[in-house]
């Protein structure tokens, strides 16, 4: 008998046993699973999991809710706050626990993120693309923090994104919604299967131009394909993911800028453009009841290029263009000699900052699961391996420029080459190699108590190599290696409420990125440039955390007979109209990271940056929920509170003051805001009608680059969002959604930045502001409509 007939039988027998009074007044409680290292196959229940993991589902990710992955995220997920650096809504950066996934190179990147086993962070600079994920093919996401198994960057948690196949979803659909700054959205899925073969396609596409001033419109192009089979102990798939994507960036702008326009930009063009193609290959073999292998391995081509229009240092040398370095000593723009200044004397300058990445990644896992009983008590054991390989080419280069009166910089087609100043074209090939041996266990003590105990050996080998052959102190080879424990305990206090404990070690290797730019000496315009520089320490994280959650339900129910995969979903009872089900949670954290990596300004020239180990930083809080379920209502409320200090005195340099200032311990970590509310209710009016409401508020965050906490911070804001749908026929549905109902301007992030203006090509200055304040403006009311067909 398999471990899933047992346990539907014993579920049946039980209720056979109830009297049929009491069985009115009895809700059988969920029991879901999730998995317990980055390969499918480890699931184990989740109530035995010590750590505050999160999970949501397809459903959670309907557009009727939320227009974007990430805002579904964010309205679905405890804990999760949004940022954003660039301005647009498919790029913005993932918040947890006070540590990062996001898209922009040289964020020091904090959550691990995979989809079906293939860790997605790009090899270059760990940076995580949330656009290239087709969000129409998620089958469900979990949010696992405190567990190292999931390698490198787990040091904040890590996201397991677990795709359809043609065995988990049939039919197909189709779905077409559009609104506010001309944003138009299609997609399309289809899934099928015979029983021993299976197919799925999804395709989506989306047109936004944007609300700011200048931005380029966004063009998302994406798809995800799988084909799979399986027998009686066998199950093999091969997937194919893709993704074409043109993104418009504007960034911060100057507070004063905001205060006159609130969608003005500064300086631009800014862009990007994304491609992506993975083939990911994955099989399961299980020879017995309680032992499964699992295996997995994909190939990886990510392209990106970016466009960014910015300010330069160029200077007016007497009727030449000139640079100076750190020293003070002007040089030559051009390395082969000077370049004559022709311009007018009040042309403002600037140039054009473009780089490329290229990468080929490859990998793969192998993975054995055993449920095999331990001495005559219940025991769950994971061991495994899995390797990452990463082959990238990155390129950059600055071309001089002129900025008109809408700050947009026109190339004049010289180019910026001068290595004694330290700015010259980058041609660099990064290979790193990331080789990972894991093994975790659970064992049940008592029927109540389960212990949990492994880690994980990590091995990461990153070597530089220029391609110039005028940058030879480039070259560089790098390991680090590291053994991370885990252990933990779950107690099942009441059959309802489930206490748990837990402790864990992660640690994270410096990207490429920040080994080759993390000289002070020789600073580097951050996203653009790498110069030889000396090598920085790994990050370790040690994480405390314990908490109690709980489910009580009660009213009316029946029993699902048809139980889903083990694997695959919850095992749920069948609420009616007078039933109810309430779930929540109390967790309370504490993490430390030593050696953390900061980016960190040129006091010389504020654009430029490098990176360097800020010693230990702290992380702590606490993090309550509660889920609602009743008759038509279904209700949500969390909230978190993050205590994110530095823990260690260092300098830094502030970009308008031009002078270095002294972290002390105990000044917040700029950017990572200490409350976060979320609450949502959604109301059935009738059995085809539906409205809802969220709540998001966010607490005041500091400035990046405010270490020493001297300047005003982000203030606080609050966006109320509502959503509605209809049920037209049983197949076809139509939906609307408002996001930010009272328009409410709000800053999503801000930064310091040095307003002294640009240089002109007479030794003047253009556009000289006051404020070093410089803020990623909240988008204003949107308002979207849609249609989905089911067939």
């Amino acid at each position: 008998m398999t471990r899933l007939s047992a346990l539907k039988s014993a579920l049946l027998a039980t209720c056979a046993l109830l009297p049929t009074a009491a069985f009115a007044q009895q809700t059988l409680q969920t029991i879901e699973v999730v998995g317990v290292s980055p390969v499918q196959g480890s699931e184990i229940a989740k109530d035995k999991i010590p750590s505050n993991v999160e999970t949501i589902g397809a459903r959670e990710l309907d557009h009727s809710r939320a227009p974007t992955l990430l805002d579904s995220i964010l309205q679905s997920v405890p804990g999760v706050s949004l940022s954003d650096q660039t301005g647009n809504a498919f790029q913005r950066d993932l918040n947890y626990r006070g540590q990062t996934a996001s898209p922009v190179l040289g964020t020091p990147q904090g959550i691990a993120v995979y989809q079906n086993g293939a860790r997605i962070n790009e090899a270059f600079g760990d940076v995580v693309n949330w656009d290239l994920i087709p969000e129409m093919a998620i089958a469900r996401m979990t949010l696992m923090p405190n567990n190292p198994l999931f390698g490198l960057n787990a040091t904040g948690g890590a996201m397991s994104i677990e795709m359809k196949n043609g065995f988990t979803y049939q039919g197909g659909e189709a779905q077409l919604f559009g609104g506010s700054f001309g944003r138009v959205q299609s997609g399309a899925q289809y899934g099928w299967n015979n029983g021993a073969y299976s197919a799925y396609i999804a395709a989506e596409g989306a047109y936004d131009r944007g609300w700011r001033d200048y931005s380029s419109a966004s063009q998302i192009r994406r798809m995800y394909a799988d084909f799979g089979a399986r027998g009686d102990n066998t199950e093999f798939h091969l997937s194919f993911t893709g993704a074409d994507n043109k993104l418009g960036s504007v960034a911060a702008t100057p507070i004063e800028m905001l205060n006159q326009r609130w969608s003005s930009v500064y300086t631009w063009p800014q862009s990007l453009h994304l491609q992506m193609q993975m083939v990911q290959a994955s099989a399961k073999w299980t020879p017995t009841d309680t032992l499964s292998i699992q295996a997995n391995g994909y190939y990886r081509n990510y392209k990106s290029a970016r466009v960014d229009g910015n300010g330069t240092e160029v200077q007016d040398g007497g009727g030449v263009f000139v640079l100076e370095d750190a020293a003070g000593t002007p040089w030559d723009i051009n390395r082969n000699g000077p370049t004559a200044n022709t311009l007018a004397a009040d042309a403002a300058l600037g140039q054009i900052d473009r780089n490329t990445v290229k990468t080929d990644s490859y990998g793969g896992s192998l993975q054995a699961t055993s449920t095999t009983q331990l001495f005559g008590h219940d025991n769950h054991f994971v061991v495994g391996a899995s390797v990452d390989h990463g082959n990238t080419n990155f390129q950059a280069t600055s071309e001089l420029g002129t900025l008109d009166n809408n700050l947009f910089v026109t190339g004049l087609g010289v180019y910026i080459d001068q290595p004694n100043a330290g700015l010259a074209p980058v041609n660099l090939n990064a290979k790193n190699t990331y080789l990972g041996i894991y093994a975790t266990n659970t064992f049940d003590i008592t029927s109540q108590l389960a212990l949990t105990a492994g880690g994980r050996f990590n091995w990461a080998q990153i070597n530089l190599r220029d391609q110039t052959g005028f940058a030879p102190l480039l070259n560089s080879n790098n390991n680090f290696q590291r053994f991370n424990p885990v252990v933990g305990l779950t107690y099942k206090i009441t059959p309802d409420m489930t206490a748990y404990a837990g402790y864990s070690e992660a640690n994270r290797a410096p990207t490429p990125l920040e080994l080759g730019c993390s000289d002070p000496a020789n600073p580097c315009l951050i996203d653009n440039f790498l110069i030889a520089d000396p090598p920085l320490k790994q990050v370790v994280s040690r994480t405390v955390e314990g908490g109690l959650r709980g489910e009580i339900s009660g009213g009316r129910s029946a029993y699902a007979a048809d139980l889903p995969a083990y694997r695959k979903a919850p095992i749920k009872s069948v609420a009616v109209d007078d039933g109810w089900r309430l779930r929540w949670g109390l967790s309370l954290f504490r993490t430390e990271n030593s050696d953390d990596i900061l980016q960190v300004v040129d006091p010389l020239n504020p654009v430029r940056g490098y990176f360097k180990n800020a010693g230990t930083t702290l992380r702590q809080g606490v993090e309550a929920k509660v889920d609602l379920a009743w008759n038509r209502w279904t209700a949500y409320a969390n909230y978190t509170f993050i205590d994110a200090t530095f823990r260690s005195a260092f300098d830094v340099n502030d970009p308008f003051l031009r002078v270095p200032l002294g972290v002390v311990s105990g000044n917040h970590i700029p950017g990572i805001p200490a409350h976060r509310l979320k609450l949502g209710a959604e109301y059935a009016v009738t059995d085809a009608w539906k409205v809802g409401a969220s709540v998001n508020y966010v607490g005041s965050q500091y400035l990046l680059h405010d270490e020493t906490n001297v300047y005003p911070k982000v203030p606080a804001y609050w966006v109320v969002n509502v959503n509605t749908s209809y049920q037209v026929t049983k197949n076809v549905e139509v939906f609307g959604l408002i996001q930010n109902l009272f328009n409410q301007r709000y800053y999503s992030a801000g930064t310091v930045f040095d307003p002294a203006g640009f240089n002109t090509a007479g030794g003047g200055t253009a556009f000289a502001l006051n404020d070093p304040r410089s803020m990623v403006p909240g988008m204003p009311l949107a308002a979207y409509a849609g249609i989905r067909a089911k067939f």
